[in-house]
């Protein structure tokens, strides 16, 4: 690419082009080998002009990370049914986050995760975000819409479990989570669980 290519990019599109060549570098040879000029090289720029974004390397890399959970959303399936939704969205987290979940934990795992000043728990959130909420609302909205639970009066903590454990499969394993593993979570932690608050009296 040449300088006048170079000078085209600005804003948002060369700002996504380094994060976008971040990751790129971040797959394709780690954390710990990656630099911000091999970062730079990737993405067709200088140093100065990722410096003047992100103060180091470890900030860089984080804000890529980030990036690719946020380009990469997963819709949220209806099923009709709040077990079909659950089974069928908890599916495609673990399909769809898996490669990703390994990629960005190795980074926290290489160094990144200390350099930050962060716990594993803070790191995880960094990584994976709020993206559970927003899509359990929907699960729980629609479930709640159709009279199949009372959303109002079941604690949030009940609601984030079977969210809470898949991502906990994704940590340990590195690897997608198996379907009888993700039905044994809807079916006989989640499930029973709820139907035992919604027989309280």
């Amino acid at each position: 690419m040449g300088t006048t290519d170079r000078r085209r990019r600005h804003g948002q599109e060369l700002e996504s082009a380094i994060l976008a060549s971040a990751w790129d570098e971040l797959v394709e040879v780690g954390y710990a080998r990656l630099t911000v000029g091999s970062i730079a090289a990737r993405a067709h720029t200088s140093e100065p002009v990722l410096y003047r974004r992100w103060a180091n390397k470890d900030t860089l890399v984080l804000a890529a990370i980030e990036r690719q959970r946020n380009t990469n959303p997963i819709d949220v399936p209806d099923t009709g049914e709040l077990r079909g939704d659950l089974i069928a969205y908890l599916t495609a987290v673990s399909e769809a986050r898996a490669a990703y979940f390994a990629i960005a934990m190795a980074a926290g795992f290489s160094g990144l995760l200390a350099s930050l000043g962060l716990t594993p728990a803070q790191l995880r959130e960094k990584f994976m975000g709020d993206e559970g909420l927003p899509h359990r609302r929907t699960v729980y909205r629609r479930a709640h819409d159709r009279g199949e639970i009372d959303v109002h009066g079941v604690p949030a903590v009940v609601l984030a479990m079977p969210f809470d454990l898949v991502r906990h499969d994704l940590l340990m394993d590195l690897g997608p989570v198996k379907p009888e593993r993700i039905r044994c979570i809807v079916d006989e932690v989640f499930l029973p669980l709820l139907r035992a608050r919604n027989d309280q009296p």
